[in-house]
């Protein structure tokens, strides 16, 4: 093993203190830091950022294994808008634009066509449980209904629904495997939200969620704008300066590269 010999002797402190070590302390010294050294160099698990890390943070896409490249950010302005986090942070956002385009298509009412277009706009933030951070992130600004649709849909996602055409997702056996079985809380979740009045708000985002991946569909915000307005309440401050509960969710938004 090559060791680095200044690296080393940096461990040790200054070097009136080295010269002070017994030689078997400086042995068993160089024996930890070798063994520092193979662990490190063997490790071939180690991972530069956690998978639940957000997008904007460096956790990469959903499904992906390893960091994302980061990208220099543009300022946003000082009262941000939710169409300013489309463009500024959420950009290209093509899964949530198909996924509200599919819903706009099939005739869908605005609310419904809000929450798919928002459903999994958190995941830039944090994927960890993503349906409850993303409710949280929106609960003060839109109607319950989308806030709650989007909270359950991360666990209807794993159980099928004939009635209206969900089905269990291949891409799921491909990324769990064909005996997975979601962990209790998630089924306690569906169980829940499976007998509630709301429960259609959820399963219908799920199934939109099904036609949003297509690499050759071109979809933009535009259509949207206006459903937005209608829909969603803009504070006049700006998103992340109006004290509002979940304005620190949105600052880090703005300001992933903070580090305090």
């Amino acid at each position: 093993m090559h060791i680095d010999r200044r690296a080393f002797l940096a461990t040790l402190g200054t070097a009136a203190a080295i010269n002070a070590m017994p030689s078997e302390a400086l042995a068993d010294s160089l024996e930890h830091h070798m063994m520092e050294t193979l662990d490190e160099q063997t490790n071939t698990n180690a991972l530069k950022v956690r998978r639940g890390a957000g997008m904007l943070l460096g956790g990469g896409t959903p499904l992906s294994t390893s960091p994302a490249e980061l990208q220099k950010l543009e300022p946003m302005p000082e009262k941000p808008t939710l169409v300013d986090f489309f463009k500024y942070r959420f950009a290209p956002a093509t899964h949530v634009l198909q996924s509200a385009t599919d819903a706009m298509k099939k005739g869908e009412k605005e609310e419904m066509i809000l929450a798919c277009l928002l459903h999994d706009v958190v995941l830039n933030l944090i994927k960890v449980d993503h349906g409850w951070w993303g409710a949280q992130l929106l609960e003060p600004y839109v109607p319950e209904k989308i806030s709650w649709g989007i909270r359950y849909h991360q666990a209807l996602r794993f159980y099928p629904d004939p009635s209206v055409g969900y089905e269990y997702p291949e891409m799921y056996n491909k990324i769990f495997g064909k005996d997975y079985v979601p962990p209790p809380y998630i089924k306690q979740t569906f169980e829940y939200a499976r007998n509630h009045k709301s429960y259609m708000d959820a399963r219908m985002i799920t199934v939109h969620d099904l036609y949003a991946f297509d690499p050759n569909m071109k979809v933009s915000l535009d259509p949207f704008i206006d459903i937005i307005g209608r829909h969603f309440k803009q504070p006049k401050e700006g998103l992340g300066f109006d004290n509002s509960p979940v304005a620190h969710m949105w600052r880090s938004l703005i300001f992933p590269d903070n580090p305090l």
